[in-house]
């Protein structure tokens, strides 16, 4: 029959190797034969749109066409791409380019009664350009936009590709 003891010291011992066994090196690698293969960081728009890492995380931008509208919606959430950001600005710019030609897109801050949100107090901005029917595909850079007392630009992007991942230029 195991004592009190010897039953504490299994149990000891299993706590330690579950606890080892689960921390890894810290490379966030892969182990393939020896190699680290890093796994790629990666978050999910809730709007299935592009997103656009501002800092090192701390806030995204997520931009979602309209093809039928001519409009380009962008929600600031945070880092995680978790929760909506308000933020005081009531626009901010973004310069395009498409098929050669440099844009000026001002994007409007969108109030919603339903959430409370209005202007100089929301979470979301739209711009209405006729060519966002028919481009899909262009080169952005957002020229500036305040979150949280943090100024955050020039901020370079493709779209719909985004930016996320990729060193600031």
């Amino acid at each position: 029959m195991k004592t009190p003891r010897s039953i504490l010291a299994a149990l000891l011992r299993l706590v330690v190797l579950l606890t080892v066994a689960g921390c890894g090196d810290g490379s966030h690698g892969k182990q393939t034969s020896g190699a680290s293969v890093p796994i790629k960081h990666e978050h999910t728009p809730p709007h299935s749109g592009t997103a656009i890492e501002l800092g090192s995380e701390s806030f995204h931008l997520e931009l979602v066409r309209d093809p039928e509208a001519g409009v380009l919606k962008c929600y600031i959430l945070d880092g995680q791409l978790e929760n909506f950001v308000r933020v005081a600005d009531l626009s901010f710019i973004v310069n395009v380019t498409v098929a050669g030609k440099t844009e000026r897109l001002t994007f409007s801050a969108v109030a919603n009664p339903a959430t409370g949100e209005t202007a100089g107090d929301t979470s979301l901005f739209e711009v209405h350009a006729d060519w966002l029917r028919t481009t899909s595909q262009f080169e952005g850079e957002l020229v500036s936009l305040t979150i949280r007392g943090t100024r955050f630009g020039p901020v370079p992007f493709q779209y719909p590709e985004g930016n996320e991942g990729k060193p600031p230029k």
